[in-house]
């Protein structure tokens, strides 16, 4: 249905210069150019910044104490803090956040495709499925009783993944974080690797508007990568096909896009 229609409101922006845009450096900034960029990106008025992969490295992990420590993101800006579905990576980022006033979200991600989990994970799909959930898991016992903390998952390459089995993993995940009005799920859709038009993503992202579980307590979101040129055509019809919600970056580096 989304030829149809028309945007006629704007999504949350997010951008993720500081996390994937940084990851496509060939020199990754340091913690003083990413407090110059964090300052930068609150002038122009974003309110949800994702701001490091703390489980990375030390510098990623030393930037978002600086955050908290020193009170670097005004108290209406909602931080982002990424990791993969690893208890030991997820015990580092939920430190890294420890005694921060601001709103956080905690944002897991794993690759779903058939490729990587042949290839990279060397699990099938009840397997991969099974470590997500313990992740998922993980995150709630170290975080779940944390104030103003919410949680976003991303099935990595989500456009290469069997659109069924995306939304299996992106369901459960849904009940058990107990999506609510109060405290929605973020479920967040990449073109990891953009191999197809603009076109086909909308049809998926709205294949999982559509069936998602509980959608009034999930915020659905795309993160468009641009291989192919494409990056913004793919937001925009993205939107369109029921996303409220877009990651980007404002510079685009690499395969990053320039989006928001």
């Amino acid at each position: 249905a989304w030829p149809d229609r028309t945007i006629d409101s704007a999504p949350l922006w997010v951008p993720v210069d500081l996390r994937d845009g940084n990851q496509a450096l060939a020199e990754p900034m340091d913690p003083d150019r990413k407090r110059r960029f964090l300052d930068m990106m609150v002038e122009v008025g974003y309110k949800e910044i994702e701001v490091g992969y703390p489980s990375a490295s030390r510098p990623e992990f030393d930037f978002v104490r600086r955050i908290v420590t020193e009170e670097l993101a005004p108290d209406d800006v909602t931080i982002v803090v990424f990791t993969p579905a690893r208890r030991d990576l997820i015990e580092r980022t939920v430190e890294s956040i420890s005694g921060i006033r601001n709103d956080v979200v905690i944002h897991m991600y794993t690759a779903t495709a058939p490729a990587w989990r042949d290839v990279v994970l060397t699990k099938s799909r009840t397997e991969l499925h099974t470590l997500i959930a313990r992740a998922a898991d993980d995150i709630l016992e170290l975080a779940g009783d944390l104030p103003r903390t919410r949680f976003e998952f991303s099935p990595e390459v989500f456009n290469l993944t069997e659109p069924e089995f995306a939304l299996e993993i992106c369901n459960d995940m849904i009940h058990r974080w107990d999506a609510s009005h109060d405290r929605p799920v973020i479920i967040n859709l990449p073109t990891t690797v953009e191999v197809s038009t603009p076109n086909v993503f909308a049809d998926q992202v709205e294949f999982m508007h559509r069936n998602l579980d509980r959608r009034s307590s999930v915020i659905l979101s795309v993160h468009p990568h641009n291989d192919r040129g494409t990056g913004v055509a793919t937001a925009e019809l993205g939107l369109l096909a029921g996303a409220q919600r877009i990651e980007g970056c404002i510079f685009g580096n690499g395969d990053r896009k320039s989006v928001v």
